[in-house]
């Protein structure tokens, strides 16, 4: 992640990556020495120099062709931040087993589905083969390799502990992944049982509430307000329901536009759902967790503090903690210590200050706010099972609100007609 949210420049192309944009995949099918059938995929300029590379391999090539694009366009079209945790946990398992790093990316992208991570591997193979570092080849694909991946991986090389570095970074992807599951969690649940609420509320005014009150103008008599309420509900969205789709998809539409590319909108969306009940105190939690884990991996893996508080900032998840963090590495660059620095921001709990402290005094500071990232995860997973067992009871009486307000406000004449007779 970047240390703003504001697209980053892109680097001039490099001979290296405008030769990688113009291969494509090829499917291919020959035979070995032994006449034993052979098929594959492999990226190349064309199909003769895809055979002159097979006969070099030892194979006999029969059919090669370029490969069919898939119907519905291409199949996993986007690079997750899981798919990068993966390819992170895959890299640190076989360099740590001793396997050289060509070798680890050949195995990686030969077992991708993916056919644009598989595409980004190979070419970061390519480049380290043709001498370039890691760092250097994963640099060139700033949006999946963001600012504190690539500073964690210089760092690693220029110390001669890649493998080492690679395990921390593929614990530490793997740890905030599963923290933003956990967050996505506790706001998606509620979110999709309000639009099945709504969807439900729709459906009964729209075709339902119709079939009964045909049945109610033959009754001649008033109808309850509540019931005269329902219908006229029914009647305006019988009429402008697409008005209503309109205004609804235009509205979220622009909401999210403006916020992509408002950092002030960005800023103040952040704050508001910070002072939200119960959510606002999970995203508290979940920034200073963020905060906490990122410091201490950048700092344990040798970056100096305020280029690891550079790229940390982007990484809490916040714009309010975004900006703190750009406050504290300002302060710590001119000699304040962190701990005093995190305390004129006004947003870190006393404890996790102290503890900060703590760990500067000590000279541990990385295993401290390691300390402090596993019980604010904890305090986050706690909070989000209780609120999801709050929710269940809530949300259905909720539900029930709704759809059972609209059955007692259509039956309501008809016991009013029966207490009559």
């Amino acid at each position: 992640m970047s240390a703003t949210r504001s697209a980053a420049r892109k680097p001039a192309p490099t001979p290296v990556d405008r030769a990688t944009s113009q291969m494509q995949p090829f499917v291919w099918e020959g035979t070995d020495k032994r006449g034993v059938k052979m098929k594959g995929e492999q990226l190349a300029k064309n199909a003769n120099l895809l055979k002159a590379e097979l006969r070099r391999q030892g194979i006999t090539p029969g059919t090669v062709k370029p490969k069919p694009k898939p119907l519905f366009g291409q199949a996993g079209s986007t690079i997750t931040p899981k798919d990068i945790a993966f390819f992170s946990r895959q890299m640190a398992t076989m360099m740590k087993s001793g396997v050289p790093i060509v070798a680890s990316l050949e195995i990686i992208g030969g077992g991708q589905k993916n056919p644009r991570m598989k595409a980004m591997v190979d070419q970061i193979r390519t480049d380290i083969e043709g001498g370039s570092s890691l760092y250097e080849s994963i640099a060139k694909h700033p949006v999946q390799f963001d600012e504190l991946y690539r500073n964690l991986v210089r760092a690693g090389e220029s110390a001669g502990v890649l493998e080492t570095v690679l395990d921390t970074i593929a614990n530490y992807k793997e740890n905030i992944e599963t923290l933003k599951g956990k967050i996505k969690k506790a706001l998606f649940y509620p979110a999709v049982v309000i639009v099945v609420a709504i969807l439900v509320s729709a459906i009964l005014l729209i075709f339902v509430v119709p079939q009964f009150e045909a049945t109610f103008q033959s009754f001649g008599a008033d109808l309850p307000a509540f019931t005269q309420l329902i219908v006229g509900a029914s009647r305006f969205m019988v009429a402008w329901w697409w008005a209503f789709l309109i205004v609804i998809g235009g509205g979220a539409f622009a909401l999210l536009f403006a916020y992509k590319r408002s950092p002030s909108m960005q800023h103040g969306f952040d704050r508001l759902i910070l002072r939200v009940p119960v959510i606002g105190q999970i995203m508290h939690n979940s920034a200073i967790a963020r905060f906490a884990r990122t410091t201490a991996v950048t700092f344990k893996a040798g970056v100096p503090l305020v280029e690891a508080l550079e790229s940390v900032a982007g990484a809490t998840g916040n714009m309010v903690y975004e900006k703190a963090v750009y406050r504290i590495r300002d302060d710590v660059a001119v000699g304040y210590p962190v701990n005093m620095a995190m305390k004129q921001t006004n947003l870190f709990p006393h404890m996790v200050i102290q503890m900060a402290a703590i760990g500067e005094e000590a000279g541990a500071l990385d295993t401290m706010l390691f300390k402090v990232a596993e019980y604010y995860e904890q305090e986050v997973n706690n909070a989000v099972d209780a609120l999801s067992s709050l929710l269940e009871p809530m949300i259905m009486i909720f539900i029930g609100g709704v759809v059972g307000s609209m059955v007692i406000g259509m039956y309501l004449p008809i016991f009013k007609l029966a207490a009559t007779i």
